[in-house]
């Protein structure tokens, strides 16, 4: 099936403008919610819609560059974040995958909610912070990354359950580990720069620490 990308650009700690830059490609469908325009701004990407109730935005200004039908304002007082109105977007648009860039810092309550998101059907696929890698694995393939040696690596589980996973190059290994609903396992490390999680049951989301710069913007979930 071919892979259509969606990626929403959030307020709160995104990555740095460079990685921001590395991350896009051309056909990806790219939108922001509310200040998430200041990072997707600062990184140069074009974007297809501008959507939220713009409370965090720092000068609506900022809009009056965009054509009238590339932006979607919502009243303050709303059924949905701007996060998910993001993604209800894409999800419209056909998208077969979707990445949250930003989100991270700021308050609580807008972190726990981004969280929860992944524990929806369907979800988002990616979420990159300003020092996390953060992937949601939902099927038996292996999830095959590479990073620095000794790179923290956590791992929680996600919906329903039965939940039963696989690891390859952690210092502790998921293999034949009991997962139930509220357990997690925090701050593993690589043993290798190439290292890989297996979902054979279950859903989980896989934090991979980067440790990467930020940028710092208004929160907005």
């Amino acid at each position: 099936m071919r892979v259509i990308r969606g990626i929403a650009f959030i307020g709160g700690e995104g990555p740095s403008l460079e990685r921001c830059r590395d991350l896009g490609a051309e056909g990806d469908i790219i939108v922001a919610a509310d200040s998430g325009l200041l990072l997707a701004e600062r990184s140069g990407v074009k974007l297809d819609r501008i959507l939220g109730d713009m409370d965090s935005l720092d000068d609506l200004r900022r809009l009056e560059k965009y054509p009238p039908d590339r932006i979607a304002s919502y009243p303050p007082d709303k059924d949905y974040t701007d996060t998910e109105l993001a993604l209800t977007f894409l999800w419209g648009k056909g998208c077969t995958e979707t990445w949250l860039i930003g989100g991270g810092g700021g308050r609580t309550d807008h972190l726990f909610a981004i969280r929860s998101l992944f524990e929806r059907t369907p979800c988002p696929d990616r979420w990159f912070t300003a020092g996390e890698d953060i992937y949601c694995l939902k099927d038996p393939h292996p999830l095959l990354l590479q990073y620095g040696l000794r790179t923290m690596v956590s791992v929680f589980p996600l919906g329903e359950g039965p939940w039963r996973a696989k690891s390859l190059n952690l210092k502790w290994s998921l293999n034949g580990l009991g997962w139930e609903r509220g357990f997690f396992g925090i701050s593993n490390v690589t043993m290798e720069e190439q290292f890989s999680v297996s979902a054979e049951q279950g859903r989980f989301l896989v934090l991979v620490q980067t440790g990467a710069g930020k940028e710092n913007f208004p929160p907005s979930q």
